[in-house]
């Protein structure tokens, strides 16, 4: 009777090489050192890189830059980073025009009344009609310059002020207000300005003309008689 060979004893396996082995486990040191900070944000600023998400349910697109936020200041009118952007006191009788950058009496202006001005202008243009700035910003001092003279000349204060306010109250010291001329721009106006937000604003001064927010829609305001009627100028 022939006796049959064992079977095979199966092959044990080879244990890794020390070195593999080894570059295993710094490879898994390497991963447990990086945060997940470090895997979506540049170390420098801390910022995310383009397309990782950050917490739990970010998107994984790019986040949007917020606005920047400008700081609230009188109403209709931007905080100014200076007083003025031309130096100059905005003396009259220069008839600069609405597009005269080179004049302290327009370029001083508010940015928003100016804009409507020149919108306006442009249009009137078109109608034959020219606008000339008589006058526009003023300094504090050549207001204060031009009441003394009012008063010189009406005799009183009270009178004076009819024509003329202080550099406190003044809507042309702060850039808000401008004289304009020929007559027949303050005439174009009256009919058009409206829409342009440009309004006449005392009865006694149809050259004088500030920006109202709405009038294009709503119409500009009802007219005071003169400035002593401003509540504005009573502050």
């Amino acid at each position: 009777m022939t006796r049959q060979p064992p079977p095979p004893t199966p092959a044990r396996p080879r244990a890794l090489p020390i070195v593999v082995t080894l570059a295993l486990l710094a490879a898994a040191a390497v991963v447990v050192a990086v945060s997940p900070l470090d895997l979506t944000h540049d170390k420098a600023t801390h910022r995310p890189y383009p397309g990782a998400a950050v917490g739990a349910g970010a998107s994984s697109r790019a986040s949007t830059p917020r606005a920047t936020m400008v700081p609230a200041g009188r109403p209709g009118r931007l905080p100014p980073t200076r007083p003025t952007s031309l130096p100059g006191e905005g003396t009259r009788g220069d008839g600069a025009g609405v597009f005269d950058d080179g004049s302290p009496a327009v370029a001083n202006l508010d940015p928003g009344l100016l804009s409507a001005l020149r919108m306006a202008a442009t249009a009137a243009r078109d109608d034959g009609v020219e606008f000339q700035v008589n006058s526009g910003w003023r300094s504090a001092a050549y207001q204060r310059q031009l009441l003394r003279e009012a008063i010189a000349r009406y005799g009183s204060k009270h009178e004076a002020e009819r024509w003329v306010a202080t550099p406190e109250t003044s809507a042309h010291v702060s850039g808000d207000a401008v004289d304009l001329g020929p007559s027949s721009a303050a005439s174009w106006l009256s009919r058009h300005g409206a829409a342009y937000g440009l309004c006449q604003i005392y009865r006694n001064e149809p050259w004088h003309y500030e920006l109202r927010q709405g009038a294009a829609l709503n119409g500009c305001p009802a007219m005071y008689a003169d400035p002593t009627q401003d509540p504005r100028m009573h502050r």
